[in-house]
């Protein structure tokens, strides 16, 4: 599953389980922790993650930064542009293991018992369990907070929660939650990522207003400041009531955490390296290879890493919106992927640093590989004519080239896939036969780093006689549009963890590309692609999920709905040299809350910093 909060990121980027047994219906009663896949790595009286340090130092302040701007601190609905990492407000019911692949122990939640059919799960909140006022946090807020997700918050909860009929208090801190059926396995694990908000304070407040009015919240931090577009201050809570939890135990050792906004990248790279803010995880391979050559780094003090990772890396690419009638022939699609030259593009701007995609669930076992096993095609046969017949014969390669910039091949394949779907060049325009109207679109980008991307794939299509304009938008103008589907082409990233499930309805069900707001940009309509997502996501064991999640990456891959990009398998981190860091980070996130100040790097930090500037 994808991570379900909508909480903006910097620091883009889980509390009760049942064990294989307990999956099979062998197992039931309270349990201290939910897993997907296997049993749990920590037992019922664990004292702190693995991968923390659980005598780190507490205090100081960090600043981070952000791009764009915000207007709002309700990151529960569609309207406005939320500010980055409000999570860090608010606390849900179970909370993840970052070092296993998908599992989730006690937060709010002190036990979550499922039942032994799996149409229902009772989660028991823990006495202490409090808001920022001090007040209890109660089985109505539980019960509150998921009828008005669905029935008010953003369209990723409805999709999320589609399958979950209702709540029902059972015990003074009970809530049992009850499903349409006992096949989605992934319910109770979605449940306890959903976020707990009060019921008594939006019993006052409009819960689908946005707001610059910080809401009650209950987490390890609250909002302290907040300049509205350009920074917000999260203040960490004294007498918060989680503090000795085993899952927090070691983490969110930071006093105070400031984010700041900058217009672009270019700004914020420079605002870094001149010391404005401490940490930046950065995404351009160009900017890794050459802007950090300066003095702070060649001295020791600012250090810059790469840190490994076993997250699945999704699928980056530019997205074919196939709402617009110009994209709906696949032919088409197909024929504008093939100039995407990626060979020249990761050797001339990416210095050689990225591997191609060729999955919507890349660096994982999930990805489709070679032709389709046995048990793929048993899944695949009842669809035969309804799908391209590729998906049964071949083993998905995105065009290559040989990196020389030389793509006259692709170009010739190109022209008569757009010759078969209708198009013929005239006055070196390309045009449709029929109605003679040019083949023209618009490239829609929020960051300006990418336009050195887009235009030389835009050049390479001008040699197809088709005309691209590429625009780049304020991240307000960006965000509307893109909550609309108001663009022909886009840059878009579909992030994927080890266990996929209902938030692959919102990236590509019929359902979801009616829906603004969705994560399903392409405009997927396929009954084929709807009836895959619901076997996947009522996949009875880890085997059956794998076959299921690689048949649907096969009908999307031969849709050609997008252009694949590029991936690395670990995180680009720069950062001043103030902090300590776990000796064993987790495998499935960078895991920044873990970190904490070390006063004497600090201290050093501080007396170079306030040396006087050499003539």
């Amino acid at each position: 599953m994808g991570r379900l909060l909508l909480y903006g990121f910097a620091g883009l980027l889980l509390v009760a389980g049942f064990g294989m047994a307990q999956a099979d219906g062998l197992s039931t009663g309270p349990r201290h922790g939910l897993s997907m896949f296997g049993d749990l790595k920590y037992g019922p009286d664990f004292g702190h993650f693995d991968y923390v340090n659980p005598n780190a130092p507490q205090g100081g302040e960090v600043k981070l930064a952000a791009i764009g701007s915000f207007d709002s601190l309700n990151p529960n609905v569609l309207k406005g542009i939320p500010a980055a990492s409000l999570g860090l407000t608010t606390d849900t019911l179970l909370a993840s293991s970052d070092d296993e692949a998908f599992a989730e122990y006690g937060l709010i939640a002190e036990s979550v018992e499922i039942a032994p059919d799996r149409a229902a799960v009772t989660f028991t909140l823990r006495a202490i369990a409090r808001w920022h006022d001090g007040s209890p946090i109660t089985a109505e807020d539980v019960i509150f907070s998921l009828n008005v997700l669905k029935e008010k918050g953003h369209p990723t909860y409805r999709a999320y929660y589609a399958d979950v009929l209702d709540a029902e208090k059972v015990g003074e801190r009970k809530v049992r939650f009850r499903f349409r059926d006992g096949k989605n396995r992934e319910l109770p694990l979605i449940l306890g990522q959903m976020p707990i908000v009060s019921k008594a304070y939006y019993s006052k407040v409009d819960f689908e207003k946005t707001t610059l009015e910080p809401p009650l919240a209950s987490g390890p931090y609250r909002i302290e400041a907040v300049d509205p577009g350009r920074s917000i201050t999260y203040a960490r809570v004294k007498d918060y009531w989680g503090n000795d939890l085993p899952v927090n135990r070691g983490k969110y050792n930071f006093e105070r955490i400031r984010i700041d906004y900058y217009r672009d990248t270019v700004v914020a790279v420079e605002a870094f390296k001149a010391g404005e803010y401490d940490l930046r995880q950065e995404n351009v391979s160009k900017n890794w290879a050459t802007a950090y050559d300066f003095p702070a780094l060649q001295q020791g003090y600012v250090q810059k890493v790469e840190i490994p990772h076993a997250i699945p890396t999704g699928m980056q690419c530019f997205v074919f919106n196939t709402r617009r009638p110009i994209f709906a022939d696949r032919r088409v699609r197909q024929a504008l992927t093939q100039v995407f030259d990626f060979e020249w593009t990761n050797k001339s701007l990416f210095y050689g640093a990225y591997t191609r995609t060729e999955s919507y669930f890349s660096n994982s076992e999930l990805a489709s590989r070679g032709r389709p096993s046995p048990e793929e095609l048993k899944l695949l046969e009842p669809f035969r004519g309804q799908i391209p017949e590729e998906v049964f014969t071949e083993e998905y390669a995105p065009p290559a080239t040989d990196g020389s910039g030389d793509i006259r091949t692709n170009l010739r394949k190109a022209f008569r896939l757009l010759e078969e779907a209708g198009w013929v060049v005239r006055d070196h325009v390309l045009v449709n036969a029929e109605t003679g109207a040019p083949f023209t679109f618009e490239i829609m980008l929020v960051d300006p780093s990418f336009e050195r991307v887009v235009l030389p794939y835009v050049r390479n299509l001008k040699r197809l006689g088709i005309e691209v304009r590429v625009r780049t938008v304020d991240p307000s103008q960006y965000q509307n549009r893109f909550n609309d589907f108001d663009f022909d082409m886009t840059v878009a990233a579909f992030g994927q963890s080890l266990s996929p499930g209902n938030e692959q309805r919102d990236f590509w069900s019929s359902r979801a590309a009616e829906t603004p707001g969705s994560r399903n940009l392409i405009g997927v309509r396929d009954p084929v692609v709807d009836s895959l997502i619901e076997s996947l996501i009522n996949a009875p064991d880890r085997a059956s999920l794998i076959t299921r999640t690689r048949a649907l990456d096969r009908v999307l891959l031969w849709g050609h709905y997008v252009v694949p990009h590029w991936h690395i398998r670990h995180f680009r981190v720069i950062y001043w040299d103030r902090f300590g860091r776990p000796e064993h980070p987790p495998k499935y996130a960078l895991g920044f809350n873990d970190w904490w100040i070390e006063p004497e790097k600090d201290a050093v930090l501080r007396r170079h910093r306030n040396q006087p500037a050499k003539p």
